[in-house]
């Protein structure tokens, strides 16, 4: 059984399927129909819940796809959904001024609007219009048209933050330690209808079960996972979760080294590498949309294996380096080797990401990652580059470049690389390294591009990075086309 708090009200569940996800919990049995179901699959936002974590004694409240999110995630946390904002038959502020500007039409879209206000204004009072925009970009509006709904997440940002749930902050964060401090064994277990979730607590219960079953599916986020779910329809008989792992959970940065938990969130792995590695931190946010980063997992979209994950290429040319585990045993493995073929990698049965490095040596100050997508917020790469060049004196000492949707796993290119390494930094090299991008890549074609496109997009990206070195330039006016 799994125990939360839904909203203010305690609630346990027991003998449901774990595979079920929050969004068929509410509509269904917990008889919540104002969260809306668009598209099952984390790019509409009509789903939009917020739920909400006790860290170090104090409430955070964080969007999330309700779609995507299983309601074996939900053990030890606070579900808030639309129905529970207002106060008797006042609105709440993030409702009211909705209304006051006019931000709804057909209404569909607006509870998952309304959640994402809601959130906004918990996390980033004063907003700016960039700020505002990553909040609502993973909220599909079809027909009210976003000005009156930016004018309204404007005008709540402007307001004091003085709701029922931050005067109760410190009262359900108590709530929540105590639901945490009942539990007694190392691993909780949630099961229904033949198909089961097991909770461990703790690595060493993890890395026991995981060997035990290793045909399990882990869950960390579960906004790729949960697909399989919501639009295949397969069944997930025994699924293994992450998220109650406390030593996975860690980002530490050190001089030498930046370390990764493997379920570390995209978001606060945004936050915190934003003063060691500004660019990697700059491409996460057009990872997906805002709820996806506040679930997923770079270790997730590794394991994923996807030729088109945004994390990879990026790891690939800082020079990652994995810590994997099975059982009591861990080793150390270079994310070179780690992708093997399509959806295809190195974990053996039993065996899963525990940590992510990034040397900081191997960081140049100039590197640079760019996606090229049919659309800007919420999309799928067609092309993602990745340039971690160092240079002295005008000559190029080092080069790692690695690209996503170029071939059938991420992959670095090495032809390229070896055109540029020991040569000047000028227009006569990258014409040369240019060219080798030919022998690294035959693409394939489909409907985000075809072969050539994406090897004309790869050279392009290439010649911008060269660019900006240069030029002393990021060139930001060409990146609204090409980036």
């Amino acid at each position: 059984m799994i125990t939360f708090l839904h909203n203010r009200k305690r609630t346990t569940l027991r003998d449901i399927d774990p595979g079920t996800t929050v969004l068929n919990w509410l509509r269904g049995p917990a008889g919540c129909p104002g969260t809306k179901e668009g598209c099952a699959s984390g790019d509409c936002g009509a789903c939009t819940v917020v739920v909400g974590e006790a860290q170090q004694g104090k409430m955070v409240w964080k969007t999330a796809n309700s779609c995507l999110m299983l309601v074996s995630q939900l053990q030890g946390r606070q579900l808030i959904t639309v129905e529970d904002l207002a106060q008797g038959r006042q609105l709440h502020p993030a409702q009211q001024t909705l209304a006051d500007h006019h931000g709804s039409q057909c209404g569909f879209c607006t509870p998952g609007i309304v959640m994402s206000m809601f959130a906004l204004q918990k996390n980033a009072p004063r907003a700016d219009r960039h700020t505002i925009d990553q909040h609502l970009g993973g909220n599909l509006c079809r027909c009210t048209g976003y000005r009156p709904i930016i004018e309204a997440a404007q005008a709540l940002c402007q307001l004091p933050d003085n709701d029922q749930f931050q005067a109760d902050s410190a009262a359900i964060a108590q709530q929540l330690a105590q639901i945490t401090g009942e539990e007694q064994s190392t691993t909780t277990e949630l099961a229904g209808d033949g198909h089961r979730c097991l909770l461990p607590k703790d690595i060493t219960s993890l890395a026991r079960l995981y060997q035990q079953y290793p045909q399990a599916h882990l869950l960390a986020g579960g906004t790729d996972l949960a697909l399989q779910i919501t639009q295949f329809y397969h069944p997930l008989p025994l699924l293994i979760s992450l998220n109650y792992v406390k030593e996975l959970s860690t980002i530490t940065v050190t001089d030498a080294m930046i370390t990764l938990g493997a379920t570390a969130r995209l978001a606060d792995i945004g936050r915190e590498l934003q003063d060691h590695i500004p660019a990697f931190s700059e491409m996460l946010t057009r990872f997906a949309s805002c709820q996806v980063r506040n679930q997923a997992t770079l270790a997730g979209n590794l394991a994923n294996a996807s030729p088109i994950g945004d994390g990879a290429p990026m790891l690939l040319a800082l020079g990652a380096s994995l810590t994997l585990q099975c059982g009591e045993q861990q080793r150390e493995l270079s994310l070179d080797d780690f992708f093997l073929d399509y959806r295809k990698t190195a974990l053996a049965p039993g065996e899963f990401i525990r940590a992510i490095h990034i040397p900081r040596v191997t960081v140049s100050p100039s590197f640079q990652a760019w996606k090229v997508s049919k659309r800007r917020e919420d999309d799928i790469s067609t092309v993602f580059g990745a340039f971690n060049l160092h240079h002295k004196q005008g000559v190029i000492t080092t080069a790692r470049v690695a690209f996503g949707g170029m071939a059938a796993v991420p992959a670095r290119a090495l032809a390229c690389e070896a055109a540029l390494c020991g040569k000047p930094l000028s227009e006569a090299t990258l014409t040369v390294a240019c060219k080798a991008l030919d022998a690294d890549f035959s693409p394939l074609s489909d409907f985000r591009g075809t072969s050539g496109y994406r090897l004309q997009v790869a050279k392009n990206l290439l010649r911008r990075y060269f660019m900006s070195q240069l030029q002393g330039s990021d060139l930001v006016e060409v990146s609204q086309y090409v980036g």
